[in-house]
């Protein structure tokens, strides 16, 4: 999926499997269009923040074209834009900043939740390419959702590689903690919100890496969605190692409807 072809100057095309709901899923463009963002800046620079628009739905059957500007090259600091297509039009556009590393200070606020570890949770995912362990049922806490995630193969050392699979999986926890959040949510033992009448679709999102993530080993992602207004609800979340080292921070909207069972 990472393995984008060159079309032209800072140009890349990929594409994707389908998913369980039919068309693309919003992790894997923004990850492609961070390894496009990134094959355009020199190694020693670091993706530090992205910023994203969902524009329109994505079509599995077809090819995602990448087209990157290079808005400034800098001494410590290099800026990029993507805007990704298909034949309907945009479907996504993205700023992204990397940073050269540099010597500072190290502090750290965030800490792990008291919630237990992921041997022995039950594994819960959509797809194969990752592992899933919630660590609080479902709807069970209001605005919130806590899960173990880790990519099911190995990733490698190639840090772009390891940023742009948790670019991947970032895109999953925001809705459960949106859900969670919805005075008419399912209980916990009710099953999906999908099943259960709910529609819900990313509009925009962030991510802020501070330190190096290992994307193929287990990470906290703890999410608290702030607010649902206007089918709009708002989850930020942590991303934690399971030694508790606090690698991103996460912000993303989400729209969210309640249809009926019967919508799909």
């Amino acid at each position: 999926m990472m393995q984008l072809e060159e079309h032209g100057p800072d140009v890349y095309v990929g594409v994707g499997p389908r998913y369980p709901w039919g068309g693309l899923y919003g992790g894997q463009i923004v990850a492609q269009g961070l390894r496009a963002a990134a094959a355009t800046v020199e190694e020693r620079f670091r993706v530090h923040s992205l910023h994203a628009y969902f524009i329109r739905r994505g079509d599995h059957a077809e090819p995602i074209r990448f087209e990157v500007d290079r808005m400034r090259n800098g001494r410590s600091f290099v800026t990029r834009h993507v805007v990704a297509r298909q034949s309907v039009g945009v479907i996504l556009t993205m700023s992204l900043s990397f940073q050269v590393d540099e010597a500072g200070h190290d502090v750290q606020i965030a800490r792990l939740p008291d919630i237990p570890g992921p041997d022995g949770l039950e594994g819960d995912t959509w797809m194969t390419i990752f592992e899933r362990r919630f660590a609080t049922p479902r709807n069970a806490v209001e605005g919130r959702g806590i899960a173990w995630m880790k990519m099911a193969e190995e990733v490698g050392p190639d840090p772009v590689l390891q940023a742009c699979a948790l670019a991947y999986l970032s895109d999953d926890l925001p809705t459960d903690a949106v859900v969670a959040l919805h005075p008419e949510r399912p209980r916990a033992d009710e099953g999906d919100a999908y099943e259960l009448g709910f529609m819900a679709a990313s509009l925009d999102h962030a991510i802020w890496f501070h330190r190096p993530p290992v994307a193929d080993q287990w990470h906290v992602h703890d999410f608290a969605s702030h607010g649902y207004l206007s089918s709009r609800g708002l989850a930020i979340g942590h991303v934690l190692t399971s030694g508790g080292t606090h690698v991103a921070t996460i912000a993303q909207e989400v729209l969210l409807r309640k249809t009926s069972p019967s919508a799909g």
